[in-house]
């Protein structure tokens, strides 16, 4: 097949594919995008199982960059079912007319550099080949699934599904007895309504997790109109807050006041359903471990009254990680799941996963028979859409070898050694720390300037300097210690995937901290990148 030209070529046709596809196009670049689904919407295409839903509230998970956009779209619940958020999408592509540059059903296989000519060769699973001056992963943090560490799937009699890759037709579980694997965030969400559905569900647990109601309900129409009134003055104050969500800077310890004063401040963020809430109350809540087990501790206590069996509730409290350092969840009805009958819980800690038989799960102590199983094992974060697809850089290196021990990036955006390509909310940005909506539009905002100031400058070439992106990655590390993330194993730090380097992957230090950085670094006339210009012609 003939190799194609255009300036840029974009991997993905979620949110932040989308906008970088708007953005790019209105600066008049020729731009391909390529998608593996089959329709727009990233995450929310293919994370379909039941209960699925933002943990952002919908008022706040949206573009800014059109106000008539905003003025537009009326979002109908407080917390947006993934069916709303995938409309969302697809109502953004067809507004803009995005469809048209992109290619569905075709996965990005390989990238290659050219240190001469200084482009990329794009090559895809259709046999496609297409050149380009800058290359985009915009594949985000939570796209290739993972399954779980345990041997046999192949045996079972009846049906598996995962989470990340539900029927498009949905899963109807009436009068099956059903296993679930997992109890992170889709687990917590598609729990109770799985089990509503089925006679018998186990639930098969290795660590218990900290949620919170999440008290759904319908948004009124004064609550909408509020917001779209004072839009432009929100979007500013998110922007430069400290997880891309505004909301009032702690001034105190949480070890300073009493135990009333302190409880019926986790109180407030706890019937509000506001995850943030909690964990900026104080000032040392994600720092200081004693200052971290109150607000573990009142969660525990809201377990405790939940669950009517003491030891079940026991079982279902975290006690090995501070709270915040894994993400926390919401949920509903999920606690109070455990009090029917027809739902046991296993605690994989003790009784460790043999294998799946061709009747259902066997652990260590007995087997479980079952109809149908549900993996809710997660993601391989961060780097795991990276990582899939072959991309070599300068001297034929792979990105997969240069992060053998762990992703290095600079600011999150560029890796070094690999020239005029962009991560969008990559390994070491605030990404999955903040608003991923505020973080993708930083992102690609400053992405589309920086492609811009090359064309106007004739630079030719952009690439990262090993010792800017050494410097980055020490902040970036340096920030994460002096909080309580790195002690605990999660998918923050790969810890979730045998095998995966344990390294934070996110940076701590705040959106707008993040975004002076950033916007410093293009101020200076991109420093910490070495700018090749075009040769001149004769």
């Amino acid at each position: 097949m003939p190799e194609k030209s255009v300036d840029v070529v974009i991997v993905g046709a979620g949110f932040s594919g989308l906008y970088q596809l708007y953005k790019l196009r209105e600066m008049g670049l020729t731009t391909r995008v390529f998608e593996a689904g089959s329709g727009v919407g990233g995450t929310w295409y293919w994370n379909r199982y039941p209960g699925a839903r933002c943990d952002v509230e919908s008022l706040n998970y949206s573009y800014s960059f059109s106000p008539e956009l905003e003025q537009e779209w009326t979002w109908t619940e407080k917390y947006s079912p993934q069916p709303e958020i995938l409309s969302y999408a697809e109502h953004v592509a067809d507004r803009f007319d995005l469809k048209k540059d992109i290619t569905f059903d075709t996965r990005v296989e390989s990238a290659v550099y050219d240190d001469d000519t200084h482009r990329w060769t794009v090559t895809t699973d259709s046999g496609e080949v297409v050149s380009t001056q800058f290359f985009v992963m915009a594949t985000g943090c939570l796209s290739v699934s993972k399954a779980p560490e345990i041997p046999g799937a192949e045996k079972f009699g009846g049906a598996i599904y995962h989470t990340g890759h539900w029927p498009h037709g949905g899963v109807d579980f009436t009068g099956q007895r059903i296993a679930v694997i997992g109890t992170g965030s889709s687990g917590i969400q598609s729990i109770p309504i799985m089990a509503a559905q089925a006679s018998e569900a186990t639930i098969f647990q290795r660590t218990p997790n900290f949620s919170m109601p999440a008290g759904n309900r319908k948004l009124t129409d004064d609550e909408v109109r509020a917001r779209k009134e004072n839009y432009r003055e929100y979007r500013e104050a998110a922007k430069w807050s400290g997880f891309g969500v505004p909301v009032p800077e702690a001034t105190k310890s949480a070890l300073e006041v009493s135990e009333e004063e302190r409880n019926g401040v986790y109180q407030t963020g706890w019937d509000q359903g506001n995850l943030v809430a909690i964990l900026t109350s104080y000032i040392d809540t994600l720092a200081v471990k004693e200052a971290n087990e109150t607000a573990a501790e009142f969660v525990r206590a809201k377990i405790r009254d939940k669950v009517a069996d003491p030891e079940l509730a026991e079982a279902l409290s975290p006690r090995s990680f501070p709270f915040g350092t894994k993400r926390p969840c919401l949920d509903t009805g999920y606690y109070e799941t455990f009090n029917s009958e027809h739902v046991r819980l296993v605690d994989i800690h003790k009784t460790p996963l043999v294998e799946i038989t061709a009747k259902g799960v066997r652990t260590s102590e007995k087997e479980y028979e079952v109809d149908a199983i549900v993996f809710a094992t997660g993601f391989d974060a961060m780097t795991g859409a990276l990582t899939r697809v072959d991309i070599r850089g300068k001297g034929g290196v792979s990105l997969k070898e240069k992060w053998g021990e762990g992703p290095r990036s600079y600011l999150g955006i560029s890796v070094a050694g690999f020239p005029n390509m962009f991560t969008i909310t990559g390994p070491s940005s605030p990404s999955v720390l903040t608003n991923m909506m505020v973080a993708i539009e930083q992102h690609v905002d400053w992405v589309s300037d920086c492609i811009g100031w090359l064309r106007e400058n004739e630079v030719t070439e952009l690439a990262a300097t090993d010792e800017a992106e050494d410097e980055w990655v020490r902040h970036v590390e340096e920030v994460g210690n002096t909080t309580l993330y790195p002690t605990a194993d999660s998918w923050y730090m790969g810890s979730n995937v045998p095998g995966k380097p344990r390294v934070f992957m996110a940076y701590i230090g705040g959106m707008g901290v993040y975004r002076e950085k950033c916007d410093d670094v293009a101020a200076k006339g991109y420093d910490g990148f070495a700018l090749t210009p075009e040769p001149t012609r004769a």
